[in-house]
């Protein structure tokens, strides 16, 4: 095992200790995901229609889930939508207004809500913006959000190209129900 350098991005498991050969193992042969730090001044936030999102762990990195720091300007925040991995927010700081399904709730610092794939949901940062830490079930969002920062203009974004942007990656944007 490495430790972090002095920048405290890296932390790695040496391939050739007996733990890592025996999870590869039991895993069937399949890769699995390396330890890693990310420090708090290291990722660099995507514009995605005006809200800021960091993706502090990607799907590549973990192997399988993603993590998300999102801030938002007052009344910033996604249209009703869906998509295959289950998506969970923790709110740290403002109020966030969550539509779930057919239910509607104000999320204040310290609420957890969880949204199960499929299920079309959207939110809105209250007065004073706000933030929140999200996590996905598996990977997809970060390249999704990668792509809304690259083709999507912030200040006036195009329904059309974001509905054809979140669908190649198997979202759907104002889908009725949950």
């Amino acid at each position: 095992m490495t430790t972090p350098n002095v920048e405290g991005t890296v932390l790695t498991l040496d391939s050739s200790s007996a733990y890592f050969q025996q999870a590869f193992r039991l895993m069937g042969g399949q890769g699995m995901s390396k330890a890693f730090v990310i420090e708090k001044s290291a990722p660099h936030a995507l514009n995605v229609v005006g809200e800021q999102i960091t993706v502090l762990a990607s799907g590549d990195q973990t192997g399988s889930y993603e993590v998300f720091h999102q801030a938002g300007p007052e009344g910033s925040g996604p249209p009703p939508h869906n998509h295959p991995w289950d998506e969970a927010f923790y709110v740290t700081r403002g109020e966030v207004a969550f539509g779930v399904g057919e239910q509607e709730a104000v999320a204040r610092p310290g609420t957890f809500v969880h949204v199960p794939a499929g299920t079309t949901h959207w939110f809105r940062f209250g007065v004073g913006g706000g933030e929140m830490v999200s996590v996905t079930s598996s990977a997809g969002a970060a390249k999704m959000f990668a792509d809304f920062d690259r083709e999507i203009a912030p200040d006036k974004p195009d329904l059309a190209k974001l509905v054809e942007v979140a669908g190649r990656h198997g979202a759907k944007i104002g889908v009725p129900g949950g």
